[in-house]
């Protein structure tokens, strides 16, 4: 199992099916065990991301990390990605385009981990499931879809910025603490 995911890791670096494969530093496959009960996703690398190769070690990443340890999770227990790969310039939204094309990538991590949840943090990562729901509507909710449990919820970054979401942020990371220890 972990070869395969290090075989995915191994094509997302050497990947140039969009820009922004010119503009990278590093290519971030997502990190964690190949046996991970909950998976978590986000937009896309932002900067410290891109130069670390490793997925949310930055401000936000050091918010999540916050959150996973207040709510009783072990980082090192998940597998953490993003819906791209690759850091989009200035930190934008990343273009459905580029989406489309990476789109396989973590299709293919889906299928490898097998994992029983999974968290959609922030509405690039939650459109990517749900492209013609509102995530402020389902945030914090369970929804299952092909037969895969989703908890989706905002973005750490957006979690940091405003306290309302911090709170509500919190809440979801708790509820998917309580879950996951009952299976």
């Amino acid at each position: 199992m972990k070869d395969t995911l290090k075989k995915v890791a191994e094509e997302v670096g050497a990947c140039r099916r969009c820009g922004l494969s010119k503009t990278r530093t590093k290519a971030v496959p997502g990190e964690g065990p190949a046996h991970a009960r909950i998976m978590l996703i986000g937009q896309a690398p932002g900067k410290e991301e891109d130069t670390a190769g490793r997925p949310f070690v930055g401000k936000a990443g050091r918010f999540l990390d916050q959150l996973l340890r207040k709510s009783g999770l072990d980082r090192e227990r998940l597998f953490i990605t993003s819906s791209v790969k690759c850091y989009p310039p200035r930190n934008r939204k990343p273009h459905a385009k580029e989406l489309k094309r990476c789109r396989p990538f973590l299709d293919r991590q889906l299928d490898i981990i097998k994992p029983r949840i999974i968290v959609l943090m922030g509405d690039t990562a939650f459109h990517s499931f749900f492209p013609k729901e509102n995530l402020k509507k389902y945030r914090g909710k369970w929804m299952v879809k092909d037969q895969r449990l989703f908890l989706p919820t905002y973005h750490p970054a957006a979690g940091m910025r405003f306290p309302n979401l911090k709170k509500e942020m919190q809440q979801d990371f708790r509820k998917l603490a309580i879950y996951a220890k009952k299976k």
